[in-house]
C-alpha cells in the first residue's frame, strides 16, 4: 500500500519534474505563468494535467491545437513515481522498525530520512535530464538541494541522538566535493563545478549510509560513466574530447551506493579474502 501512495504521489512531483526541466534551464520561474501548450500557447486544463493519464486519453497530442505532446513528459512522470515507490520500499523496514521502538523521535527521524531520500529521487530525475539535455547542473538546483537535504538529516540526527552518523556524512561530502574540485583542477574541462558541487551533496547523503556506500557510490559513478563513454564512442554517438555529461552517471552510482554499497562493499572485501 506504502509503495502505490508513494507512487501516485511520485506521478504527481513527475508532472512538476516536467516544468523544472523545461523552464529552469531557461531562467524561467517554476511557479508562475501556469503550464501552457508550447505550440499554442493555450492553458493546460487541470483535466488534461493528470500524469500520464491524461496524455494517454488526448493520444499524446493537445486539446486545442493538436500538436504533439513528447512521450517524454508521461516518461517522466512514470519513472518518477516507479522511483518513489522504489524508496518507499526500500525505507519500508527502516520505518517499520523505528515505529516498533514505540519512540515518537525515533520515528520521526526516519519519516525525515525517508523524505530526504525522496527528495534526492526527485533532483536525480531532474538533474540528469537537465544534464543530458543541457550539459548543465544548475545551481538553481544544486545548492538549494544541500539546505533541504542536509536540513532533513540534520534534523533527524537531532532527533535520533545520533551525531556521528551526521558527522560522517558531512565529512563523506566535504571529502566527495574535495575529490573532485582536485580532479577539476587537475584535468581542467574533463569535470565541471556542476559536478563538484553535486559531489558534495551526493557524499552527505552516502555517508550518512557509511563510508562502503560512499566508496561504492563515487566509484561506481566512474565505473557507469565510463561505461557509457565506451558505448557511445563505439556507437559514433559521441567523440573524445566531446564533453559527455557526467552527472547521470554520478547520480545512477550514488543510488547504486545508497541502496547497496555495504552488500557490494562486503563481497568485494570476501571475494578478495578480506573479509
Amino acid at each position: 500500500m506504502i509503495a502505490v501512495l508513494a507512487g501516485v504521489f511520485g506521478s504527481l512531483i513527475g508532472s512538476f519534474l516536467n516544468v523544472v526541466v523545461y523552464r529552469v534551464p531557461a531562467g524561467r520561474s517554476i511557479v508562475a505563468p501556469p503550464s501552457s501548450c508550447p505550440s499554442c500557447g493555450s492553458r493546460i486544463r487541470g483535466s488534461d494535467n493528470i500524469p500520464v493519464v491524461s496524455w494517454l486519453v488526448l493520444r499524446g497530442r493537445c486539446r486545442d491545437c493538436a500538436a504533439p505532446i513528447s512521450v517524454r513528459y508521461p516518461a517522466v512522470e512514470l519513472f518518477t513515481a516507479l522511483a518513489f515507490a522504489a524508496v518507499a520500499v526500500w525505507r519500508l523496514p527502516a520505518l517499520v522498525s523505528a515505529a516498533a521502538l514505540g519512540s515518537v523521535p525515533h520515528t520521526a527521524a526516519s519519516v525525515l530520512q525517508t523524505a530526504a531520500y525522496l527528495f534526492l529521487a526527485a533532483i536525480s530525475v531532474a538533474l540528469a535530464l537537465i544534464d543530458l539535455d543541457t550539459h548543465r547542473l544548475p545551481d538553481r538546483i544544486v545548492l538549494p538541494a544541500y539546505v533541504v537535504g542536509g536540513g532533513l538529516l540534520i534534523i533527524a540526527a537531532v532527533l535520533s541522538g545520533d551525531g556521528w552518523t551526521l558527522l560522517r556524512a558531512l565529512a563523506a561530502g566535504a571529502g566527495a566535493f574535495l575529490f573532485y574540485l582536485v580532479l577539476a583542477l587537475v584535468k581542467p574541462g574533463a569535470m565541471g563545478l556542476g559536478d563538484v558541487k553535486l559531489a558534495g551533496l551526493l557524499g552527505l547523503y552516502l555517508g550518512w549510509v557509511g563510508w562502503s556506500a560512499v566508496i561504492v557510490g563515487i566509484f561506481g559513478g566512474f565505473v557507469i560513466g565510463g561505461l557509457v563513454a565506451v558505448a557511445l564512442l563505439a556507437a559514433r554517438r559521441a567523440r573524445f574530447g566531446g564533453g559527455i555529461p557526467f552527472g547521470p552517471s554520478m547520480l545512477a552510482g550514488a543510488w547504486i551506493g545508497l541502496v547497496a554499497g555495504p552488500a557490494i562493499w562486503n563481497g568485494y572485501l570476501a571475494l578478495v579474502g578480506l573479509a
